[in-house]
């Protein structure tokens, strides 16, 4: 089953070590890394896992409780807003420092959240300093766990303490037979009507709505079931604009955190964009977000009644879509309006097929007879003189669709034919509006040297 992974929030004064500590985890040089207070400007998400469970991380710029500098004022609400929506918080404070009147205000501001915090003692990079810790108990945060970031010391300790901490998981997919609330985020650019189709869906006017881009500021919830009986909460989001149209000061910035983490949290996406527009390089980079976060998406291309049409425009236009979103091709896309309620109601039409496609399980038997009968139609390359073989295959998970496939070798894999196995299941059981992950193991058969 796909579950919602716990979110962990790594905060702390600026230039104590969190944006090392979070490249360690996530194994690759994510944030930018400088003994300069407040490089890391933006929140930064990335996956991580240990001892089983997975997680996000989420690495926030610091807290500088008291200075009114409009960079460091922005910072300080990133990382409000990452403390809100975390499970766990990692609190770093510096060993080399010693206890500061900044590291007092921001357990202050932790204790208030009522969230599991971690103490981390950062930057002990040796034995010795290990006495350097006793001071933080004055934080009243329990006992400081001391690591190296850089050393990659302590690191599995703290590890096992935020794991220890995350709350019962549930499955998202229900069992047949249980009733289910469809999670579904409306995302996109500001100004592209999300909240006027949100208020169409609803049948009120539950959100402001104004033609000035960034009104919405929060991710608002509402559950509301509709006439076929389908319960949804649908997440109304703050519109994703690029990083340079947003002016430091502006409250935008912080509700782009939350749109992300919107997308995060739903099951089906719903992409709205701007029918007279089309495709633009922001709305791609909003899908990429979806395809990367394994969600199924429907398109909505909103403002069908300012288009000038002929017979042949909506497919047209249907293909140009889904051409330039090469990478999310397999979500639906629905012309609407919400200023006429043109075809409004096939929204919620075609997020139930991208959700019931996205919970889909398949017969191990059936899924091996598609992948034998793909094998057989088309040979895998040959790569340095060696094939791919499968073995065999079997469904993982949900939400999204994902299959083990138990391969010779991993590397033999190429991309090009990965894709052609993702059409061939496609073609067998549909999996229309979602996409499909493989996973690959290596598994020596009897008599393969």
């Amino acid at each position: 089953m796909s579950r919602v992974r716990p979110l962990v929030a790594i905060v702390g004064r600026p230039n104590v070590g969190k944006s090392t500590f979070f490249n360690r985890i996530a194994g690759q040089r994510i944030a930018i890394v400088e003994d300069i207070p407040g490089v890391t400007r933006d929140r930064i998400y990335a996956d991580g896992e240990w001892l089983g469970h997975t997680f996000t991380m989420v690495d926030t710029g610091g807290i500088d409780p008291k200075s009114e500098d409009v960079l460091l004022y922005q910072m300080r609400r990133q990382a409000e807003i990452a403390i809100d929506l975390a499970q766990v918080i990692c609190f770093f404070v510096d060993a080399r420092t010693g206890l500061t009147p900044d590291d007092r205000e921001i357990a202050t501001m932790l204790r208030k959240s009522r969230k599991p915090v971690l103490l981390v003692v950062n930057k002990v990079d040796h034995i010795g300093m290990n006495d350097e810790i006793y001071d933080f108990y004055e934080l009243g945060l329990g006992d400081p766990i001391p690591i190296s970031a850089a050393n990659m010391l302590g690191l599995g300790d703290l590890l096992d303490a935020i794991v220890s901490k995350f709350p019962p998981q549930a499955d998202t997919a229900p069992e047949e037979g249980d009733e289910h609330t469809i999670q579904l985020a409306v995302v996109g650019r500001p100004n592209v009507g999300k909240s006027s189709l949100v208020n169409r869906l609803l049948g009120q006017e539950r959100t402001m709505v104004s033609d000035i881009p960034g009104t919405t500021r929060d991710a608002i919830d509402t559950a509301f079931t509709d006439a076929d009986g389908t319960a949804f909460n649908i997440i109304d989001t703050a519109g994703i604009r690029r990083k340079s149209a947003i002016e430091d000061a502006s409250l935008e910035r912080y509700s782009v955190l939350r749109s992300i983490d919107a997308i995060r949290r739903c099951e089906v996406a719903v992409l709205v964009l701007d029918a007279a527009d089309g495709v633009t390089e922001q709305d791609a980079r909003i899908a990429g977000l979806i395809s990367e976060a394994g969600k199924a998406a429907v398109v909505v291309m909103n403002k069908w009644d300012t288009v000038e049409k002929d017979t042949n425009t909506l497919e047209h236009k249907r293909k140009e879509v889904l051409s330039d979103l090469k990478f999310m091709d397999y979500a639906t896309v629905v012309f609407t309006s919400a200023l006429t309620g043109q075809r409004v109601t096939n929204i919620l039409a075609a997020v139930r097929d991208a959700y019931g496609q996205a919970s889909r399980r398949v017969t191990t038997g059936a899924l091996n007879d598609v992948v034998g009968d793909a094998l057989i139609s088309l040979q895998p390359p040959v790569m340095g003189g060696r094939r791919l073989k499968i073995y065999y295959a079997t469904q993982q998970a949900v939400l999204p669709p994902t299959f083990i496939l138990f391969v010779n070798h991993e590397e033999l894999m190429h991309f090009s034919y990965q894709r052609y196995l993702e059409n061939q299941l496609r073609k067998a059981f549909g999996f229309d509006g979602t996409p499909i992950r493989f996973i690959l193991r290596e598994k020596k058969k009897e008599g393969d040297r």
